[in-house]
């Protein structure tokens, strides 16, 4: 029941903070002109995402002591500055990468070119999922939270093959029914995303702030 707690109200907190963009974007029609309108919706995603997932890894399922709420906007506040820098990039990458491999013919790209934008656009959003974690759970500048996120694709396989595995799930979500299925089980996703990503923490922890 505290676990259930726990996730309902950081969902609610994470559609509040992030709802207006994100019902935009289910508006939005499936055009390729409406990328950079996409991406523009899904900026204020970034620290919603950030305070979630710092609510989710400090809470406590104590019956006696579920702060979910204050945890959520203490992270909302500490992180949210440094989150939306990384959270930029990552969606100017994709806008990028998607309009072009929506548009190859205009950008007069041959087709073999599709499958070397599409693993660029995984890696990507691979290393963006790395950099959120990393940001909303510890203090680093933002290059250094960029070169960690990048160093640990390659030095944890196990959980960037884990958090391959989560972004085909939500992909799958979005394609086969809408975006606002993936929002309404958002704190499920981050807490899986926290638990294939333990291992990553424990070193981040372990070997950089100690």
């Amino acid at each position: 029941m505290a676990l259930i707690y726990h996730l309902l109200t950081v969902e609610l907190l994470l559609l509040a903070t992030a709802g207006p963009g994100l019902l935009a974007l289910v508006l939005l029609d499936r055009d390729p002109s409406n990328l950079p309108l996409a991406a523009a919706c899904a900026l204020p995603a970034g620290p919603a995402l950030s305070a979630a997932l710092y609510a989710l890894h400090h809470g406590r399922l104590d019956l006696t002591d579920l702060r979910p709420a204050a945890l959520f906007w203490r992270g909302y506040r500490r992180n949210a500055r440094d989150v939306l820098p990384i959270w930029a990039i990552w969606l100017l990458w994709i806008t990028v990468l998607t309009m072009s491999l929506a548009n190859l013919s205009v950008t007069g790209l041959s087709e073999w070119w599709v499958g070397p934008l599409a693993l660029i656009a995984v890696a990507a959003t691979l290393w963006a999922l790395n950099a959120l974690l990393i940001t909303a759970l510890f203090a680093f500048r933002t290059r250094d939270v960029a070169r960690l996120a990048a160093h640990f694709l390659v030095r944890t396989p196990g959980v960037t093959a884990g958090s391959g595995c989560l972004l085909v799930l939500a992909v799958a979500a979005i394609l086969l029914w809408s975006e606002a299925v993936l929002a309404l089980l958002g704190s499920v996703f981050l807490l899986a995303l926290l638990h294939n990503c333990r291992p990553m923490i424990a070193t981040v922890r372990h070997e950089f702030t100690e």
